[in-house]
């Protein structure tokens, strides 16, 4: 596929892993760019070290392009612009914050930015800051939102309206349905992340995947509305079902233990983070027969459509 997003990032296919903590590292990242995809390295978990090995590690697994995601709320170490710089990296996404400050000194260095935004005031902040395009995430996606969440099918179109710069949709995209559905919408690409956290290749304990597996579409939950600290959307368990009526003092405390969930598999010791697409996997897959099913149906989708209603 040749458009705007494709041109810019130099990837066979518009298609982004979400930046997951802990998670999106080279064993994933590389099996989404060896596919043809963006495959995007994190930093939100505040681990520069293990990143920049991870990043080393990236070159040995893929010679295809891949990037990094800056969480600006939970990276502030004021060196992230030079190290990211210093890696060699040529996109990067920056999410969780105002990406003023950092948007011009990567531009400077000749890096493509796209920041992620969960409304249109901050999609059109974003532009005046600079940046080549947008990742807009819609409230049904998982992990860190908007307190005031707006689902994908009401801030794509509103969004994509308002500005110039292609738009990466996030938020429910899962297969070639929901990215044709994306590009009626206006959007060039698509970013994937619960379906990521399923693949084979996720590093994920198992126990975490077949919750997603069995996970119907109501199976998530919308914590800390009101604050303090981020809104956030999470897999249905005992600990975030009674967050939802009684949520903790200090949410981000429960991410202490972590690890505990991501790779000891025990899904009360932290937070699933976890978009309401859960309820429409139903097996674990390698990554790249995720994104080739995708593509080939978002080609049978809009083929279909054009036929139907041409």
């Amino acid at each position: 596929m040749k458009n705007r997003i494709t041109g810019l990032l130099g990837v066979e296919y518009p298609i982004l892993q979400a930046p997951m903590g802990w998670i999106a590292r080279s064993r994933l990242a590389s099996a989404v760019s060896n596919a043809g995809g963006m495959g995007i390295i994190e930093t939100s978990s505040g681990e520069l070290d293990a990143v920049k090995r991870e990043i080393e590690e990236m070159r040995k697994l893929t010679t295809k392009p891949f990037g990094v995601n800056v969480a600006l709320a939970f990276v502030r170490d004021p060196g992230i612009v030079q190290f990211i710089i210093d890696q060699g990296v040529k996109f990067v996404t920056t999410s969780a914050g105002d990406p003023q400050k950092i948007v011009g000194p990567l531009k400077e260095a000749g890096l493509t930015v796209f920041h992620v935004v969960p409304s249109l005031k901050t999609a059109l902040r974003a532009v005046e800051c600079g940046v080549d395009g947008l990742v807009v995430e819609g409230g049904e996606g998982g992990g860190f939102k908007n307190p005031r969440e707006v689902a994908s099918m009401v801030l794509l179109p509103l969004v994509c309206e308002k500005v110039a710069v292609p738009v990466i949709a996030a938020g429910g995209m899962v297969d070639g349905r929901t990215m044709a559905a994306a590009f009626a919408l206006g959007a060039e690409g698509i970013q994937m992340g619960t379906r990521m956290v399923s693949a084979a290749e996720s590093p994920v304990h198992e126990n975490w995947k077949n919750a997603i597996l069995k996970a119907q579409e109501t199976d998530t939950v919308f914590l800390n509305r009101f604050g303090p600290g981020p809104a956030l959307r999470a897999l249905r368990t005992e600990k975030t079902t009674r967050f939802e009526k009684e949520p903790p003092q200090n949410v981000m405390g429960e991410f202490r233990s972590a690890l505990d969930l991501y790779f000891g598999g025990d899904m009360e010791a932290s937070i699933a983070l976890s978009g309401q697409v859960a309820g429409r996997i139903d097996s674990v897959k390698p990554v790249a027969r995720i994104i080739s099913e995708t593509m080939a149906e978002f080609g049978e989708t809009v083929r279909s459509m054009a036929t139907r209603y041409g």
